[in-house]
């Protein structure tokens, strides 16, 4: 097996507010290092500024050899350990990799994140620029939001979401709200292909 086949993706959890210093740690040890971060616009009293947040709070995400890098990932200023269960670190899937990058392209689409899963129907977005997801389906007033739910770190992501571009995942693939023909979804596809 080859230096490539054996790296995977791990999450480490790091002190409060290191996020982006041990980053930028893992990246000078020419460690392969992601820190998902979505800009958003904060106001103080006497001013307003766009800056950079962690879309998860204490987590970096390491792209490793778990046998060889472990060490220098551990000893590295910032980090507390690695995410897991016991003393297991737990890989974390090329998909949802994807997925937070995918996330973080859309900011004004992520509302929040959320620690726990809510109940309600999992679904797959069909079209736009989180085709694929998975998720379950909130419902808040008028809006529909979808919570994609990251099993290895148990955190969410909770975006807004055109409901007619949602299917149940169990059962026939009928969208959930209204009838959308495979031409209006292509269509919804081309939209977000422009943007």
């Amino acid at each position: 097996m080859d230096d490539v086949e054996r790296l995977r993706w791990y999450a480490v959890y790091v002190r409060s507010r290191y996020e982006k210093k041990v980053h930028q740690l893992l990246l000078e040890q020419d460690v392969a290092s992601f820190l998902p971060l979505l800009e958003t616009w904060k106001q103080w009293s006497d001013r307003k500024k766009k800056v950079s947040e962690p879309l998860f709070r204490g987590y970096v995400f390491v792209n490793i050899d778990i046998h060889k890098e472990n060490i220098n990932v551990l000893d590295t200023e910032g980090v507390v350990k690695f995410v897991g269960i016991g003393r297991k670190p737990s890989v974390i899937s090329e998909k949802d990799i994807d997925w937070l990058k995918k996330l973080v392209r859309e900011p004004d689409a992520v509302n929040r994140t959320v620690s726990s899963l809510p109940a309600g129907q999992k679904v797959r977005v069909l079209a736009g620029p989180f085709k694929d997801f998975e998720g379950v389906v909130v419902k808040q007033a008028r809006e529909t939001r979808l919570v994609v739910f990251f099993e290895s770190i148990m955190q969410g992501v909770e975006v807004s979401i055109f409901p007619d571009l949602l299917v149940p995942i169990t059962g026939a693939v009928q969208p959930l709200y209204g009838d959308v023909t495979s031409q209006e979804v292509l269509a919804v596809e081309k939209h977000f292909l422009r943007l």
